[in-house]
């Protein structure tokens, strides 16, 4: 069996501990993500979804519980060795898509692969071949602000994919587009999804487009339940 791409064990996280405002708001998260899986998360409003993936991407920390990427155990690892292991194997998008805006659509996904060392060759080509993989590739001259709110957020999972890490996680990436637009652009995500083979945990509270991933979880009390499509069609899933 391949090595889980993200095993999170354990995990537990409370807020302001030690006073009367403490929020504990992971109780000891468990999940693995197997090469090529495509996972949703939900949850109610505040139930630590966002919490979980900066855990999961290396952004926070646990106060306990361990977190494997590809294979590599980070817990009590030093900021460097965290900070190389994110640029390298974790890709981010979030339900606003924080495009640099003085850069264009290309600039974007090619300043990354700079800062990771690519040529300025090889990353204006890859950055050319992901625009044409999500279908606009004739807006690549364009900046943030001449695009549509879906080119936009194409545009930032192409960034997120510009370094080809192995795991992309995503929070509520289609969160602030309208119905149609959501579907095009989660359609175009998982188009980019599948012709890389990586892993990728989207929390989301469109409960259609969480239907069609690979799996489902519910983030409830600070642990995560795997939700069935027996269950989904039953109305068990319910952000709020």
């Amino acid at each position: 069996m391949s090595e889980p791409v993200l095993e999170l064990t354990g995990l537990t996280k409370t807020y302001k501990p030690g006073t009367p405002g403490a929020v504990q708001v992971l109780r000891g998260a468990d999940l693995s993500i197997a090469p090529g899986q495509v996972v949703a998360l939900v949850a109610p409003s505040g139930a630590g979804k966002s919490t979980l993936l900066h855990i999961a991407g290396l952004l926070d920390l646990a106060d306990q519980g361990r977190v494997t990427i590809c294979g590599q155990d980070m817990t009590g690892k030093s900021d460097r060795i965290r900070t190389a292991v994110r640029r390298r194997d974790v890709g981010f998008v979030y339900q606003f898509h924080h495009l640099l805006p003085e850069f264009s659509a290309a600039e974007n996904i090619l300043l990354p692969q700079l800062a990771n060392g690519v040529g300025r060759s090889a990353a204006q080509a890859r950055a050319m071949k992901l625009l044409d993989r999500v279908g606009i590739a004739n807006r690549a001259d364009h900046r943030p602000a001449a695009l549509s709110g879906g080119e936009q957020q194409r545009v930032a999972f192409c960034r997120a994919l510009a370094n080809a890490p192995r795991l992309l996680l995503a929070d509520e990436p289609t969160g602030n587009l309208d119905p149609d637009t959501s579907d095009q652009v989660f359609a175009a995500m998982m188009e980019l999804v599948a012709g890389t083979g990586l892993s990728a945990l989207i929390a989301t509270h469109n409960l259609e487009l969480a239907a069609r991933m690979d799996r489902v979880l519910r983030l409830e009390n600070g642990r995560l339940t795997e939700i069935t499509g027996q269950q989904a069609g039953a109305g068990f899933l319910q952000s709020d």
